[in-house]
């Protein structure tokens, strides 16, 4: 099966679903993890092409440790807009992937590149399957099946199914330390925040509705034409509401 996974920044994915695609790649599915934007303003030192050659770089070792392929956006963080070339680039990534399986920003995260990026994808499923819908890539065989990924925080995000990422744990606080710059810049800005602690408390918090240690946690994009269910999702996963075993 071929997954793909759009963020708006370099680092939104491990956050979000991390170890989703770590269960997946460990399953031997094809796992893309495509980054729209370059993380050029998000550094308290350094000018934007050298954030932005930093965050790449980081970007790319993440993806690489859980054996992902890893497609780099490049537009301008802070500055992502669903207009039409945008729109092409975002049917490209999923024409040049071919998935089963897309996960995407929810449109209630707090970030306008987060629900940017979110829509486009959305927006983006159905016209990669056109055929007359012309960009740089022929038509993909296959309209996705789309997820919404939980919004940074749990914030105006009520899950519907939740993943248990517990056995995978130590490989998504790994590949979210690749992002060692970001983790400085939320430091500086955010007085002091520590980026793993966040995404433990986060997971964890997810765990306890699940009734496991660490879940991350998820909506389907139910839209004409139907094209799968959560039995695409990896590992043990749990509708929201339902008692553990």
């Amino acid at each position: 099966m071929n997954v793909l996974a759009i963020g708006a920044h370099p680092d939104d994915l491990e956050i979000l679903c991390g170890g989703t695609l770590a269960l997946y790649a460990a399953a031997g599915h094809r796992v893309t993890m495509a980054v729209a934007t370059n993380g050029n303003v998000g550094h308290p030192t350094l000018g934007r092409d050298e954030i932005a050659a930093l965050r790449h770089a980081e970007q790319q070792a993440s993806a690489d440790l859980i054996g992902a392929e890893l497609v780099w956006m490049d537009f301008d963080d802070e500055w992502l807009f669903n207009d039409r070339p945008t729109r092409e680039r975002f049917i490209d990534v999923i024409r040049g992937c071919g998935p089963d399986v897309v996960f995407a920003h929810s449109p209630t995260d707090y970030h306008p590149d987060h629900r940017a990026a979110g829509q486009l994808t959305v927006d983006a499923r159905i016209p990669s399957a056109v055929r007359l819908v012309e960009t740089t890539l022929p038509a993909a065989e296959r309209i996705p099946h789309v997820f919404l990924m939980d919004n940074v925080g749990g914030i105006d995000f009520v899950p519907e199914v939740h993943v248990d990422v517990t056995g995978v744990m130590a490989t998504k606080e790994r590949i979210l330390l690749c992002h060692r710059s970001q983790d400085a810049w939320l430091r500086a800005i955010y007085d002091g925040m520590d980026y793993v602690s966040f995404m433990h408390e986060h997971a964890g918090a997810r765990g306890a509705e699940a009734g496991v240690a660490f879940a991350e946690s998820f909506r389907e994009v139910r839209t004409y034409p139907p094209t799968g269910s959560i039995e695409l999702l990896p590992g043990t996963v749990r509708r929201a509401g339902e008692a553990a075993p």
